[in-house]
């Protein structure tokens, strides 16, 4: 017969309740969050169960099997990370000052912004290219696993108490312009200009279980993988190679690195403190 585990070896129930709610999630919608770092979503499912106002992962994980809109509003919560325009300047100007004089070289660019969220940081690549004179020639792929935020991202609309903050990034990432000359100010929003989404394509896409889509120039993923386990991020940065043409550039967020990545050898530091890396081979 079979020895039992000693109690203190067992897994807390939240721990239990966690697993098997991750597990019906993806069987019942295709979504795998499983080698998510745990702590990371783990938060999230509590924020999302603050929301339906239940006290269990249980009773989340029912609620959302039989109801595919409560799916829709976990994915909310999964997806929308802090975010905003020209987000840590020194890498936006650092992306100026040694990304694009590359680009120059290419009669067409492809960039893709994976895990776009609500699309600040499309918008703030988008802009930096205009001011450089090659959006006519540039098509910027945003991707995010959550429907809802790619609505808001296409729209383009953004608080307008938030501009003072955000004239300040781009500002301090070598803009050129009157920050201002981009959006028109309504009531308490701020539309950005439609010449900046002419060019732009955004489409739903899981980077935990989706392939590479295309060849890229430039790949921007900032401040994703951080919610990901070794796992994981093994396999995004997988993907991500296979879709770098050769000398394309990967972005990565200040608190990410090319660690988990197993081709790690084919890419030199552009800038290693920005976190910008070319591919080599």
């Amino acid at each position: 017969m079979q020895k039992r585990r000693d109690i203190g070896t067992l897994d807390h129930p939240e721990s239990i309740e966690k697993d098997l709610f991750l597990e019906a999630v993806f069987r019942r919608y295709g979504y795998d969050f499983r080698q998510y770092s745990s702590a990371s979503i783990l938060r999230r499912i509590k924020a999302a169960m603050n929301k339906e106002r239940l006290v269990t992962i249980s009773a989340l994980q029912g609620r959302i099997l039989r109801d595919p809109e409560c799916m829709e509003r976990f994915l909310s919560v999964v997806a929308v990370n802090v975010t905003s325009m020209f987000r840590d300047p020194p890498f936006y100007l650092a992306f100026r000052r040694r990304v694009i004089p590359s680009l120059r070289t290419y009669p067409f660019i492809r960039i893709w912004v994976a895990g776009c969220s609500t699309g600040e940081e499309v918008y703030s690549v988008a802009i930096i290219l205009e001011e450089e004179g090659l959006y006519d020639r540039a098509r910027i792929y945003a991707t995010d696993i959550c429907p809802a935020v790619l609505e808001g991202a296409q729209e383009g609309i953004f608080p307008l108490s938030k501009m003072k903050d955000y004239t300040s990034n781009y500002l301090a990432a070598g803009g050129r312009n009157e920050f201002s000359s981009y959006y028109k100010a309504q009531y308490d929003s701020a539309i950005f200009k439609s010449s900046l989404k002419q060019n732009l394509t955004l489409a739903q896409h899981n980077l935990a279980t989706d392939a590479s889509f295309n060849e890229f120039n430039v790949i921007l993923c900032r401040n994703v993988m951080i919610y990901f386990n070794a796992d994981l991020q093994k396999q995004v940065f997988q993907a991500f190679h296979d879709s770098l043409c050769i000398y394309g550039i990967l972005g990565l967020g200040n608190k990410e690195s090319l660690r988990h990545c197993e081709a790690a050898n084919a890419y030199e530091a552009l800038s290693k403190e920005q976190r910008l890396f070319r591919r080599i081979r």
